[in-house]
């Protein structure tokens, strides 16, 4: 793997980390790999475990939830069947759970932070602390929001995921895009690479060719458009040590534009079904 770019550890530890490109997936690999990733997690400032509410990132990122939420039980509903059956992998503080169980789907969640699982339970959703908790059952739909750049053993919780998936269900795996116009423009100070915790680092070529080995294919692809603007208010904050509003919304903005005409948007929405 080459080396492709130098970084650090903006919103936890300050530790340096490196990125490889991998040449024939075309992912950008984290390195080192921490052992023990739990403590790049104990943050306050990590929203999806916290519900924070309290910078001008967390009050945006809170704001344009419950609309994503929205646009994400649109998208599942696409593919319900009589089953309506959803798993969500790396479920947070469970909301997107609690509005699918709301809109009739039979819901189960994983969440290996305890301090989300405990904020879930407040809103009534029970959520598993792991794969290894979940009953012998297929479901319709399986979700990864953001959760996949997350998972260690990568090729294997694949596999062990593709096993709970029915044969006509689909699997929406939401993730950033490391060649999107945001990712290029701040580089090293980019947000959604957010070392260690992220491990991989994914272009639509790598998605493509990653679940291809597990004889899946990408049957359907959307941006995510709210993304780039969060992503660029952390950027500038770990550039600059300001969140700059108004340069972030101008790059969103011409993230969003970059996207629509190269198709490399700052975040991306794969649907993919089994060949």
């Amino acid at each position: 793997m080459k080396p492709f770019l130098k970084l650090k550890d903006y919103s936890v530890s300050g530790e340096a980390f490196e990125l490889l490109l991998d040449e024939d997936l075309q992912m950008l690999v984290t390195r080192p790999q921490p052992e023990n990733l739990n403590p790049y997690y104990e943050s306050e400032t990590y929203i999806s475990h916290t519900d924070a509410d309290q910078t001008l990132a967390d009050k945006l990122y809170q704001r344009v939830k419950s609309f994503s939420l929205w646009m994400k039980i649109r998208l599942i509903n696409t593919y319900a069947n009589r089953n309506k059956s959803l798993l969500d992998v790396g479920a947070g503080t469970g909301d997107f759970l609690v509005a699918a169980k709301n809109n009739g789907w039979s819901v189960d969640g994983v969440e290996p932070s305890r301090d989300a699982r405990l904020r879930s339970r407040e809103k009534k959703m029970e959520l598993l602390p792991s794969m290894g908790e979940l009953p012998e059952k297929e479901f319709q739909v399986i979700t990864l929001w953001h959760v996949l750049e997350h998972l260690p053993d990568l090729e294997k919780q694949i596999a062990k995921l593709l096993r709970h998936l029915a044969d006509e269900g689909v699997l929406i795996v939401a993730v950033p895009n490391y060649r999107s116009y945001d990712a290029r423009h701040y580089k090293e100070f980019w947000a959604a690479y957010d070392v260690p915790r992220h491990l991989w680092h994914f272009s639509r070529t790598a998605i493509d060719k990653l679940f291809a080995k597990h004889g899946m294919k990408v049957v359907r692809t959307s941006p995510m458009v709210f993304d780039p603007y969060y992503v660029s208010l952390l950027s500038e904050k770990y550039m600059t040590g300001r969140q700059h509003f108004f340069r972030a919304l101008y790059r969103g903005t011409l993230s969003n534009i970059s996207g629509w005409l190269t198709k490399e948007h700052s975040s991306i929405i794969y649907v993919l079904g089994k060949k």
